[in-house]
């Protein structure tokens, strides 16, 4: 008994007929160019080129042919498919490209507009009131000068005529560093800076020291161990009390007003001889009706600093002819100066990094 002819094919596959595959491939390309974004493109491609689209499952079929119309067969549904890959392919870049172009203009930020999101920063009264305080002398002429906070004892003490038995030296009021015998101390004022600046650079000088500070003060609403000064020092021939009394005038004008006035108390300084307090004329009642001023207290003036001609002394340690130079020396609280200037009660305020505080001053005084 002879065997089945395989020479010819006695099966019929619908789905590999050339009407067929071509007509697939005309769907699929037609669909194709329907589509108008990327996700119907994505649900095109799933229809027309997945594995159970028209031209997927009649390439399934391939196998049930006899060998000989395999070939065929293959090559007319693979020309179909990749026909539909290569149209899905430029699709997908065209419609990618407008969706590009889409985004960048319905979601373009304008970064230069205000936005409430983030609130605006704001920078500390005590960096914009020392940088003020700095403006108004280097505005006269003068320099600022800057030092170290961990300072050598003999710096911060005995070049300014504070001898070994001053009590300032103690720990009840002095910050001292880790071991002794290094002779270290946090800063207890500006001074050193001035020190340093008269042992480095010939006179005349004239420069204004603002910096951060540190005593064994209780943190209260008055004290706090860690504050901020600012020091003035000038260093020249025929200086004199009078030009103290002058710059001094115009430093409390420039930061409370024209009306603003100073006097001096005697006093007692090492490191200045004459040496004065320096008070405030009342900014609020300006000496009239003082009474009832509650900032004040009925005095009139308010206590702002301390100031004086340089010591011989302390001109001498420093290299500085005592014989031909004089000068005068001041220095003031910038964080009282503030409390002042704003009418804050409680010094705190300025160190509790509350953001509400700091914003209210917003990026300049």
């Amino acid at each position: 008994m002879s065997g089945p002819n395989t020479d010819y094919d006695p099966v019929e596959v619908a789905a590999l007929q050339p009407e067929a595959v071509e007509a697939a491939r005309e769907a699929a390309l037609a669909a194709i160019a329907a589509a108008t974004d990327l996700e119907a493109l994505k649900q095109v491609r799933t229809d027309h080129a997945g594995d159970r689209s028209p031209l997927g499952l009649a390439n399934r079929e391939i196998g049930a042919l006899p060998p000989q119309a395999r070939k065929e067969a293959g090559q007319r549904v693979g020309q179909a498919r990749g026909a539909v890959n290569q149209a899905l392919a430029a699709r997908q870049e065209v419609l990618q490209a407008e969706q590009d172009e889409r985004i960048l203009v319905e979601e373009t930020v304008d970064v230069t507009l205000p936005t409430d999101r983030v609130p605006a920063g704001a920078r500390h009264p005590l960096t914009t009131g020392a940088e003020l305080i700095a403006d108004i002398f280097v505005a006269m002429g003068w320099e600022v000068a800057e030092g170290p906070v961990i300072e050598a004892e003999w710096l911060n003490f005995d070049a300014l005529n504070l001898g070994p038995d001053h009590p300032a030296r103690t720990m009840q009021d002095t910050f001292w560093t880790e071991p002794a015998d290094n002779h270290l101390v946090l800063r207890t004022h500006t001074s050193p800076v001035q020190a340093r600046t008269m042992l480095t650079r010939e006179p005349p000088i004239y420069v204004v020291c603002p910096g951060r500070v540190f005593r064994t003060d209780e943190y209260d609403a008055t004290h706090s161990p860690v504050f901020h000064q600012v020091e003035g020092l000038a260093i020249d021939e025929g200086i004199t009390m009078g030009h103290l009394k002058g710059t001094l005038d115009h430093f409390a004008q420039q930061m409370f007003g024209e009306e603003s006035t100073t006097r001096f108390r005697p006093s007692y300084f090492p490191f200045t001889e004459p040496s004065a307090e320096v008070d405030l004329k009342c900014f609020v009642c300006n000496g009239v009706d003082s009474a009832s001023c509650r900032t004040c207290r009925g005095e009139g003036w308010i206590e702002w600093g301390g100031c004086g001609v340089v010591n011989p002394r302390v001109l001498t340690a420093c290299g500085v002819d005592a014989e031909r130079y004089t000068g005068f020396a001041f220095g003031m609280g910038i964080d009282r100066t503030l409390m002042f200037r704003h009418g804050l009660e409680d010094l705190r305020a300025l160190f509790e990094g509350d953001v509400r505080f700091t914003t209210a001053f917003g990026t300049e005084l």
